[in-house]
C-alpha cells in the first residue's frame, strides 16, 4: 500500500493540474454567502462527446480534493474505475459550522442543516445541469464531515450510491440514528449502494471504540444491495496515510463492478454457470457499467475470453451464436462477435455463413493489428474448403 500511495501521489502531481480544474465562486441562496468550489473534469471529458461521467462530491476540499482526484486518475488509468467529475467543497474555516451536530440529540445543527440543503438542492443540481454526469454519485468526508455524510442515508429516494467515511468523528447515538433511516428501503431500489469506512488506530480510545461499534452495526445490516466495508488500518504507519489508503481501498470496492472480471469474480460467480447464464452475466455487467458510469466501454476482450471456455465446452457449443450476437450488441464495432458467429456456423457445416462472418470481422480490423493475419486465416481456411 505504501507503493500504491506513492504512485497515487505521482498521479496527483502529474494529472490534477494538467487536466481542467475549474475554480468557482458559488453564490449560495441557502447559505446566503459565496463558497469556493473546485470542479475537476477528467482527461476524456472534452474528447468524448458520448460518455457521461460519475460525480463525486468531496467535502473538506482543501484537504481531500487533490488526493481523491489522484486516486481517481490512478484507478481509471488502470481501467479499474471510470473517470469521474470531482467537486471539492472548501470548508477550511467552516467545518464545525457546516458539519456540526447537537451534542445531546446528535441532530445536525441549524447551520449544518443549511449546508446539507446547499449540497442537495444547489450544488448537485448545478453540476448535473452544467456537466455530463452519470447517475452514479459518491460523497466523501473526513472526521466531522465523515459523520455528516451519514445523514444523507435518511433520504427517501437515495441521492448517493457510495459513501466514503474516513476517520469519522461520530455522534454519540449514531447507531440509533441510522436505525431510524429505514435502510431496508434500499432493497427496493434497482441499484447498488456502498458504505466504506476507514478507522484510525491513532485516534483516542473513546473515538476508536465509537468507530468500531458503528462499524459492527453497519456490517450487521443485512441488505443485499447495500455493501459495507470497514478497514481498521491497525498497521497504518501514520494518521495521514489513512486518508490516501482509505480512498484507494474504497475505490476497489465501490467500482468493483466496473473492473474487468477478476479471478475471484470468475470462481465465485461465473465458473458454474450454464452458457446462457454466463452470457447473461456478462451482458448485464456491461449494461450496468454503461448505465451507472456512463462509460461507453464496448466490451473488454479479456472478459470475453474469461467465459469463452464455458460457451465452448458446455452444451456442445450450442450457444456460440448467442455469444456472438451479445458481443455485437454491446460492441458493434468489434470483430469478436463475428468470430464467434463464424465458429457457430462452421461447427454446423454452414461454411458460406461462416465465411461471411469471418470476412465481416476481418473488415473491422486495423490491418496493422498483429492479430489481423491470424483472423484472416479463418477466411483462407474456408476458401480452401470451397475450392
Amino acid at each position: 500500500m505504501r507503493i500504491l500511495a506513492l504512485l497515487i501521489f505521482l498521479f496527483s502531481s502529474c494529472f490534477v493540474f494538467s487536466q481542467e480544474t475549474i475554480f468557482k465562486k458559488y453564490n449560495s441562496e441557502i447559505l446566503n454567502e459565496v463558497r469556493d468550489v473546485s470542479i475537476y473534469l477528467p482527461k476524456s471529458y472534452n474528447k468524448d462527446s458520448i460518455s457521461n461521467f460519475p460525480l463525486a462530491i468531496v467535502l473538506d476540499g482543501h484537504k481531500l480534493f487533490d488526493v481523491y482526484v489522484g486516486v481517481s486518475n490512478y484507478y481509471s488509468y488502470q481501467d479499474n474505475a471510470p473517470e469521474q467529475i470531482v467537486v471539492g467543497i472548501d470548508m477550511k474555516n467552516t467545518r464545525i459550522k457546516d458539519a456540526g451536530y447537537d451534542l445531546i440529540t446528535s441532530e445536525l445543527t441549524p447551520d449544518s442543516k443549511n449546508f446539507y440543503r446547499f449540497l442537495r438542492d444547489e450544488i448537485i443540481p448545478f453540476v448535473e445541469a452544467s456537466y455530463k454526469t452519470s447517475p452514479f454519485l459518491t460523497i466523501v468526508g473526513e472526521s466531522l464531515t465523515a459523520n455528516f455524510i451519514t445523514h444523507f442515508l435518511r433520504e427517501k429516494y437515495p441521492i448517493f450510491n457510495a459513501y466514503i467515511s474516513l476517520n469519522p468523528s461520530l455522534s454519540e447515538d449514531i447507531n440509533t440514528q441510522i436505525e431510524s433511516y429505514k435502510l431496508s428501503n434500499l432493497s427496493d431500489e434497482d441499484n447498488n449502494f456502498y458504505f466504506y469506512m476507514a478507522g484510525n488506530p491513532y485516534a483516542n480510545e473513546k473515538k476508536l471504540a465509537k468507530i468500531k461499534k458503528f462499524a459492527t452495526y453497519m456490517k450487521s445490516v443485512d441488505i443485499d444491495n447495500f455493501n459495507v466495508v470497514y478497514d481498521d488500518f491497525s498497521n497504518s504507519p501514520s494518521p495521514s496515510s489513512v486518508i490516501g489508503e482509505g480512498i484507494s481501498r474504497a475505490f476497489a470496492k465501490v467500482f468493483e463492478i466496473y473492473s474487468g472480471i477478476t479471478k475471484d469474480e470468475f470462481e465465485e460467480k461465473i465458473k458454474n454457470l450454464s452458457p446462457p447464464d454466463a452470457i447473461s452475466y456478462l451482458e448485464i455487467k456491461y449494461l450496468d457499467i454503461e448505465f451507472l458510469f456512463g462509460s461507453n466501454l464496448g466490451i473488454r476482450p479479456a472478459d470475453v475470453f474469461a467465459i469463452e471456455d464455458i460457451i465452448l465446452d458446455k452444451e456442445n457449443g450450442d450457444y456460440l451464436d448467442d455469444f456472438g450476437t451479445m458481443i455485437l450488441k454491446l460492441f458493434p464495432s468489434s470483430e469478436m462477435g463475428h468470430y464467434y458467429l463464424g465458429k457457430y456456423y462452421e461447427s454446423g457445416k454452414d461454411f458460406k455463413g461462416a465465411l461471411e462472418q469471418y470476412r465481416l470481422g476481418y473488415g473491422k480490423m486495423d490491418p496493422k493489428d498483429p492479430n489481423a493475419d491470424l483472423f484472416y486465416q479463418n477466411v483462407e481456411r474456408l476458401l480452401n474448403k470451397e475450392n
